[in-house]
């Protein structure tokens, strides 16, 4: 690949002409582009550029492989493995699709909408609400993550049991890719079997292979009848139990299952206003649910007689169904309320992991002893999307102490954390993405073979090297 070049003066001038005062930022304008939410590698820039049209986008880009420069795309900033940020290498230009903000088209005949990749996901939310339709795609950041971002990552979030990840919602999309061309692939079909599967290519490939502009999504019927229901459970083990026992009940209508340890509870209480748990004492193990059905469904009152029977043979101890959209909405808040709690007292080493159903519950039990041999005093606060296997799995350092204490120790635990995943057949990306930050353990843990078809593919499709240079590969 040919060596990157800073961008030179009259490289940023023509793009000053080219987008006017609104569409470049520079010097302190630029700060905020150039930081992550944990503020662990603040990034560089010689500019941030901030296209209005996909034409404006693929002019960018080709003047950028023109003269060799790196270009890092940017859509909410709420990416947490520093895939958004280049903090080291020649200076490149950051390009943000904020301005390609636009509901372009919602089709409720055609079950799909059409959005600009700087549609901030709450926003494409509403859209489809406002259609009578569903866009299931949550998460905790929904209200300054943007649809570029959430494909170029593969977000998952809460609903992925039912309705799958980023990738399973995106029927077509449109992209620059890295030598200027636009790729127009918006088509609202469920079947077009033409040939290479572009756009699940450019999904989640972090914007190393091309900056996506629109997207064309999935939509849904919204359900008539929703009911969450907030359990205690003795362990891990019978959490795993309690999903197939519900599952079995209910079958695809159980959209959410989620687990929480008594820890998180207590970190979103301490620190996260407004937050509640539904059940006293806050327990050490639960789980948070939810189904829905169409009209006349009645999964609610088979959730109700699906939980009694797990009273009753002791897979559940404690619990409380939601009796309005607020109590629900209560719910769900104290759930996404634990990562701000998280960030309030301070990680010690912070892990997306998936794992295969049958080994959470080995796996929890392996962990910690193992983790100990390190760093004796440690606080663990597993949670996260139990019905499709995704731990969050969280250190945090004892009560008293903070975690640039456990600064020397961080590698050698996330290094246990990951081994042991991948001992389970798990990964050590669930839905986070790799970025900068999961480069090297990519390297390490990844196939040979399929690493060796990535690095070609990217060459072949990038070969100055100028899309988002460092991230996923390294």
């Amino acid at each position: 690949m040919t060596d990157l070049r800073a961008p030179p003066p009259a490289f940023l001038s023509g793009l000053r002409d080219l987008l006017g005062p609104a569409g470049l930022r520079e010097g302190g304008d630029a700060a905020p582009y150039l930081r992550d939410l944990r503020d662990i590698a603040p990034g560089r820039a010689a500019a941030v550029l901030r296209p209005g049209t996909v034409e404006e986008a693929a002019e960018i880009v080709r003047r950028c492989a023109e003269a060799r420069v790196a270009l890092i795309p940017h859509a909410g900033g709420t990416g947490l493995v520093g895939g958004q940020l280049r903090p080291d290498g020649v200076e490149g230009v950051v390009v943000s699709v904020e301005r390609l903000n636009r509901v372009r088209e919602v089709s409720p005949d055609d079950d799909a909408m059409i959005v600009e990749a700087g549609v901030i996901l709450a926003d494409a939310q509403a859209a489809a609400e406002a259609a009578g339709r569903l866009f299931p795609l949550s998460i905790a950041s929904e209200g300054s993550a943007r649809i570029g971002g959430i494909l170029g990552t593969n977000a998952g979030g809460l609903n992925v049991l039912r309705y799958g990840m980023a990738r399973d919602l995106c029927l077509g999309v449109e992209a620059v890719l890295p030598d200027g061309s636009i790729l127009r692939s918006l088509k609202r079909l469920r079947k077009d079997n033409t040939g290479y599967d572009l756009r699940g290519l450019l999904i989640g490939s972090e914007g190393t292979l091309g900056l996506v502009t629109a997207a064309c999504l999935r939509l849904f019927p919204r359900p008539a009848e929703v009911q969450a229901a907030f359990v205690a459970v003795p362990s891990p083990d019978a959490a795993l139990a309690l999903l197939h026992h519900v599952r079995a009940a209910v079958g695809e209508q159980l959209s959410a299952f989620e687990l929480l340890s008594g820890v998180g509870i207590g970190f979103a209480l301490e620190h996260v206003a407004g937050t509640r748990c539904p059940v006293s004492p806050t327990p050490e193990w639960s789980v948070l649910m939810e189904v829905g059905g169409g009209e006349g469904s009645g999964v609610a009152a088979t959730l109700e007689a699906a939980l009694a029977r797990a009273f009753e043979t002791g897979l559940a101890t404690d619990g409380a169904l939601s009796q309005s959209d607020q109590q629900r909405a209560d719910f769900w808040r104290l759930r996404e309320s634990i990562p701000e709690g998280n960030r309030k007292v301070g990680s010690v080493a912070s892990h997306d992991i998936s794992l295969p159903l049958s080994a959470v519950a080995r796996f929890m039990e392996e962990a910690p002893a193992k983790l100990r041999e390190i760093a004796p005093d440690l606080r663990f606060n597993p949670f996260g999307h139990l019905g499709d296997g995704n731990l969050h799995y969280n250190l945090f350092p004892a009560v008293g102490r903070n975690r640039d204490e456990y600064a020397r120790q961080k590698g050698a635990l996330t290094r246990v954390v990951h081994d042991l995943a991948d001992a389970h057949g798990g990964s050590i990306s669930a839905e986070h993405g790799i970025g900068r930050f999961k480069s090297a353990d990519l390297a390490r843990y990844g196939d040979p073979a399929k690493l060796a078809a990535m690095r070609a593919i990217k060459a072949a499709l990038d070969p100055h090297g100028i899309m988002n240079p460092g991230a996923v590969l390294g």
